[in-house]
């Protein structure tokens, strides 16, 4: 059964329930749109349900590298922490921060 309403929103800042890492919402998927071997290459017992949302993060882990994530609604957790993310890709998305959300360059949200 497909989660027609996705929990959180583009500019929403979210951490990973499992690994802690930190990001910045920039799109969302309204059911899982990766590729077959991304799935796969997920511990069996570890692997996300398909039909959830499933958003794109600019994100950084604790030592501050940062990468492009893609994960599943069921392990994200809103960050409450009100730390900026120093990723170099925020200004390709966002044109900065409003009432604790990053303000999308693209009108959509």
């Amino acid at each position: 059964m497909l989660n027609a309403t996705a929990q959180f929103r583009i500019g929403q800042v979210v951490r990973h329930r499992k690994y802690g890492f930190r990001g910045i919402i920039f799109d969302v998927d309204p059911a899982f749109a990766n590729t077959d071997e991304w799935y796969e290459s997920i511990p069996r017992e570890s692997r996300p349900r398909k039909d959830q949302p499933f958003y794109h993060l600019l994100a950084e882990n604790k030592d501050r590298t940062t990468y492009i994530a893609y994960v599943s609604e069921q392990n994200l957790l809103l960050d409450e922490s009100d730390e900026p993310v120093m990723h170099p890709g925020i200004s390709d998305h966002f044109d900065g921060v409003r009432d604790g959300f990053y303000v999308s360059r693209h009108k959509c949200n």
